[in-house]
Order: structure tokens, then C-alpha cells, then sequence
């Protein structure tokens, strides 16, 4: 056999032995997004499949998968809204868990705005507090809780700036078109501290616990990186970047 015909009979040998790699299509809650930044780049250089993200409202997601989009994988931003898919077929039974739990914070790009007790709530002067939408955002809905459990929802409802999203909602304090909001810890911490600005950690006993479960999804169900992507949160790195933006894990 003429070698460079030997050399391309063997290539064509190797091709079914290599590993393909996979396209993943991930529906992100807010909150998540600068880890799951991380973790899909790390996940792309130790697995070779690509994780493609979309980030929003939990709310939203759970009525654009009931009307046919095409996502693999969700991660919410509650453990709700997955068992909810999966009760009503559209999620895969059985794989659902928790890949974060995450902590509510109020907080201000000024330094020494926010006291680390939260008294400005009560205290402060000031005219807007920016909440996600409780209705589509779980962490809205547990800034609401903790709004209520202070005694102090009513009286400041009139002040509220409503985000559609996590991601929204810290956009209004960053732009200051709102002095103060609540936000995920994740979105103004870096290696476990506060980044810019003050804040007020919520104490977790304030509001429903944030347990954010990640779902495969109907249409992901025969998609191998979909299932690489779950296992992958699961592990060290991605749990240690987890860690890193102020979630804990379980």
C-alpha cells in the first residue's frame, strides 16, 4: 500500500475512538452568573464539551421551557421550580440536586452606607431600595420575607425599585439609581469577602433558605455533556469556585 494511503486508512481507524465533544445549552439563574462564567471555562478545558449560557429569572426560564425551549440543564435560583419541571414531565426524574445555597445581602457601592446590623432600613434616610421581583426571583421573594419578619415591608414598599432579575436589580445599585438593594452575596463578594461598598449579610434565619438545585432537562436527557456538566458541578472545582463567590455547598 502506497504510505499516504496507509496514513489516511489509519486515521480513519482512529476517528470513531475519539471523543466528540458536545454542546450543552444551560439555563442560568442571575445570581450564578459570574461562577458559572468560571466553571463552564474550566469545564470546557477538562471535559472538551461547551457550556452555553443563558442567565435570567428563574420565573422565566421555568415558562420558556414549558413552551418548548430548547435547554439541557437548568440551574435555579430555588429548589422549587426544578421539582415543579420534574413533577410535570419536563425534567429527567431522579436528577436533581442541590450545587449551591446561596445568601441574601443588602448592600451599597458606598463605603460605610450599609451597617453590618442592617439598621439603616429602620434608621436611613433614603429614598430608593431596589427588590427583585418576587414572583419570578427567589431572592426577591426572600428579601420580601425579610422585609416582613422586620417589621418594616409596608413602610418601605413605597420605596421599592423592582429589578425583573438578580442581575437587574444589583444594576440599579451599581448605576445608583437606587442607594441601597438586595442582592446575591455572590454578586458583590470575591474570595469570600465584600468587594466594594458596604453590606448587611442577611442572617440565614431571616428568610426561607436559598437552596439552588440544578435539573437535567427533557431535552438534554441523551445529550452526554449535559450530563458531564452536572457530574463536573458536583466535583472540587467547581465547588471551589462556588465557595469562593460566598455560596455554600453541600
Amino acid at each position: 500500500m502506497h504510505p499516504i494511503r496507509r496514513f489516511y486508512s489509519a486515521l480513519l481507524l482512529c476517528l470513531p475512538l475519539t471523543a466528540v465533544a458536545d454542546d450543552v445549552q444551560v439555563a442560568v439563574a442571575a445570581n450564578f452568573t459570574a461562577p458559572m462564567q468560571k466553571i463552564a471555562a474550566a469545564f470546557a478545558r477538562d471535559t472538551g464539551h461547551r457550556a452555553v449560557l443563558a442567565f435570567g429569572a428563574t420565573g422565566k426560564f421555568y415558562a420558556q421551557i414549558n413552551n418548548g425551549a430548547p435547554f439541557d440543564v437548568l440551574l435555579a435560583a430555588d429548589d422549587q421550580t426544578p421539582q415543579r419541571l420534574e413533577s410535570e414531565g419536563q425534567g429527567v426524574a431522579g436528577s436533581r440536586f442541590t450545587y449551591a445555597i446561596g445568601s441574601l445581602v443588602l448592600w451599597s457601592p458606598r463605603a460605610d452606607y450599609v451597617d453590618p446590623q442592617g439598621r439603616i432600613l429602620a434608621e436611613g434616610d433614603f429614598r430608593h431600595l431596589a427588590v427583585a421581583n418576587p414572583k419570578t426571583a427567589p431572592y426577591g421573594a426572600a428579601a420580601l420575607q425579610t422585609l416582613e419578619r422586620l417589621g418594616l415591608r409596608e413602610r418601605l414598599q413605597p420605596r421599592f425599585v423592582q429589578g425583573e432579575n438578580i442581575a437587574q436589580t444589583h444594576q440599579f445599585v451599581a448605576s445608583g439609581n437606587a442607594e441601597l438593594g438586595f442582592v446575591a452575596l455572590s454578586q458583590v463578594s470575591e474570595g469570600g469577602r465584600i468587594a466594594q461598598g458596604s453590606a448587611w449579610i442577611v442572617p440565614a434565619d431571616q428568610h426561607a433558605p436559598i437552596r439552588q438545585d440544578a435539573q437535567l432537562l427533557e431535552h438534554g436527557k441523551d445529550n452526554p455533556a449535559a450530563q458531564a456538566l452536572l457530574d463536573y458541578l458536583k466535583g472540587e472545582t467547581a465547588q471551589a469556585v462556588i465557595r469562593d463567590y460566598g455560596y455554600a455547598v453541600e
